[in-house]
């Protein structure tokens, strides 16, 4: 089954940051160009680290540079101290950056996103230069997909591709994304796959299963017939 990658939804165009630009100049890009992070990247455009609009925020929390830290700080409040009193990308940065490539799917870079507690990715190629930036809401395109493609690839390839089956033994219908499944299919045990594979169609928001089946073949009797009573 074909999925999008990451590739296919990226912004290519990448307002960037270098470790000597200065916070101000940080500040101005963010809003010039109505973005929330900019990456930061070395000459050759390997990717060090990327800056969000809640490091340069830090420097509004922490006001005071030279103003006694707490003993009783973490770790991760000490670094935001030290944020604070940065003045240019490279001491302001977030490193290493979590990056993904642009082959990878959007599902995979979704789960990265989530893992990483993060907003965007850098995109970048195997040398680790930058080639994009993904968002969240470039992920969520996906989920735009019209009804009747979403039903088109459940079809073709799920139905027929995947599992081989005669689409006309089934009637599905797709309504905002939530894909109804009726009909009746050979096997019962067939039907768990089958909902879990029309999940993965791209743009799937829920699946409801009312599927029947011809043949139970959970029954011992039917799945194992020689070993008899």
């Amino acid at each position: 089954m074909t999925s999008s990658l990451v590739g296919d939804v990226m912004t290519t165009e990448v307002v960037t940051a270098e470790p000597w630009t200065p916070f101000k100049e940080i500040a101005a890009r963010l809003a010039q160009h109505r973005i929330s992070a900019v990456p930061v990247v070395d000459a050759g455009r390997r990717v060090l680290g990327i800056i969000t609009e809640a490091d340069l925020l830090l420097k509004q929390a922490h006001p005071d540079p030279k103003a006694d830290v707490a003993l009783i700080w973490t770790r991760r409040r000490r670094r935001e101290r030290a944020k604070a009193a940065a003045s240019v990308a490279g001491k302001l940065m977030t490193a290493p950056p979590v990056t993904v490539a642009p082959t990878a799917t959007v599902t995979d870079a979704a789960r990265r996103m989530h893992t990483a507690g993060v907003k965007r990715l850098p995109v970048v190629d195997e040398t680790g230069r930058l080639v994009g930036i993904v968002s969240r809401a470039d992920l969520l395109k996906v989920f735009t997909r019209p009804d009747e493609a979403i039903r088109s690839q459940i079809i073709s390839e799920v139905i027929v591709g995947d599992f081989m089956m005669d689409p006309s033994r089934l009637f599905i219908e797709v309504d905002d994304g939530v894909v109804l499944l009726q009909g009746k299919a050979e096997r019962g045990s067939l039907i768990p796959y089958l909902v879990r594979a029309v999940h993965h169609v791209e743009g799937v928001v829920r699946v409801e299963d009312q599927l029947s089946f011809e043949v139970d073949d959970y029954d011992p009797a039917i799945a194992f017939p020689w070993m008899g009573p």
